[in-house]
């Protein structure tokens, strides 16, 4: 980019060309209207020098002769001299060239006042542009640094001085961007204290309730005993609840680095079943397994774990006693698939696009302890590592939930069920 490739000092720049080229033709022209007057003078003084040697008798050939020729002799100078033709006597001799001189000189003086007049003008204007333009950039500016970022300073152009103003745009943009990243990180940290402090409300009056009652009757073990169990309950609940939500925010700040590795898919279902398999058992439900052992998944292990638990936590909560669940891998010419099928109560058709939301319960949840952020965590995992999270439910016939994975290449196709 050179500086003629700015707008305002094209104009400027043709402008003060115009200017050069008008002050070049008069120059030219005065040039040539003082050689008119010379040449008019000198025969004018030729004229009245042939006149007068004729008067005198002088033969017209030597008169020829004599303003023909063009050598100078000493005689001839030492003759001017007498009779005071010399360089200091050419006004008095030339009257006529020395008028043309002298009329040319005011007409010069007013020419080149008019053209610098013209070029003062013109720099000025140039000037009084440039600093308009640079008093609204300043006025804009102003209102970047109060947060306001409704105008722009620029809207194309190439010169320097645009440059300038599109970078400063730019830098614009990337305050407006930073300044609404940390508005939506304080709406983000309000909202999760206050979602904290709601979620807490409920077991910590529970748990304020069992001791009041503990407190109230020492003397009966049985009692002391069921609701020293059932605070128990109110503090696991209270437990997973901030533990989900310490994983949501971490999620939701964008500081959770996904340190992908190809594992087995059933690796995979055997951590994230190690601890619903006792509780499946003790609540009479079955926990199945289905695909080839050898499928891997590209994926961060520790975090995909947490997510296809939640999905196996909420198919044992949507499911009765002597139902199944059943987790499931395959894959495709494109996506590896892990599946968490359930033949429980289902979702109702109303409420399937708000499962994701957190803190959001279906109404034909089984478990009365639910906190409504499994599913939620969930999706931003599997999102998160790029994969897609999906769910076909059919009410009172069950529930699939889909993770989807990128496609990494087999090993074997071995099977197995358990």
């Amino acid at each position: 980019m050179r500086w003629s490739d700015d707008r305002e000092n094209r104009w400027y720049f043709g402008f003060a060309a115009v200017l050069c080229l008008m002050l070049m033709i008069f120059c030219l022209w005065s040039g040539w209207m003082q050689g008119v007057c010379v040449r008019d003078s000198l025969f004018q003084w030729e004229r009245a020098a042939a006149s007068s040697l004729l008067e005198h008798g002088v033969d017209r050939g030597t008169i020829a002769q004599a303003f023909s020729c063009e050598t100078v002799t000493e005689d001839g100078e030492r003759l001017l001299r007498t009779i005071g033709h010399t360089k200091e006597n050419v006004p008095v001799l030339f009257s006529a060239s020395d008028k043309a001189v002298r009329s040319a000189v005011p007409a010069f003086l007013t020419a080149g006042a008019v053209f610098s007049l013209l070029l003062l003008s013109g720099t000025v204007f140039y000037m009084k542009r440039r600093e308009g333009q640079s008093e609204r950039a300043g006025e804009v500016v102003e209102r970047y640094a109060e947060g306001d970022f409704s105008s722009r300073l620029t809207r194309g152009g190439t010169g320097a001085f645009q440059r300038l103003l599109g970078k400063t745009d730019r830098l614009a943009t990337a305050l407006q961007a930073k300044s609404e990243t940390e508005s939506r990180s304080k709406e983000f940290l309000k909202d999760t204290v206050t979602d904290i402090s709601h979620q807490l409300k409920t077991p910590l009056a529970a748990l304020n309730m069992y001791a009041e009652i503990i407190l109230a009757e020492p003397e009966k073990p049985e009692t002391v005993k069921a609701f020293a169990e059932k605070a128990t309950v109110s503090l696991g609940r209270m437990e997973r609840l901030i533990y989900l939500l310490l994983k949501m925010m971490r999620l939701d700040a964008g500081s959770v680095t996904f340190a992908k590795r190809r594992i087995r898919a059933v690796e995979l279902a055997e951590m994230a079943s190690e601890d619903l398999i006792t509780r499946a058992e003790k609540e009479g439900k079955h926990l199945l397994f289905e695909g080839e052992e050898d499928i891997l998944v590209d994926c961060d292990p520790d975090w995909t774990v947490e997510a296809l638990g939640n999905l196996i936590k909420n198919g044992l909560d949507h499911t009765k006693e002597g139902g199944t669940v059943r987790v499931s891998w395959t894959n495709s010419p494109a996506m590896i698939r892990i599946c968490v099928e359930d033949d429980g109560s289902g979702i109702p058709p109303e409420e399937i696009h708000h499962i994701f939301k957190r803190f959001y319960r279906s109404s034909s949840s089984l478990d009365t302890q639910g906190i409504g952020l499994g599913l939620p965590l969930a999706k931003s995992i599997v999102e998160g590592q790029g994969g897609v999270l999906s769910v076909q439910s059919h009410p009172g016939k069950g529930t699939v939930f889909t993770m989807a994975f990128p496609y990494t290449k087999q090993i074997t196709g071995r099977q197995s069920k358990r």
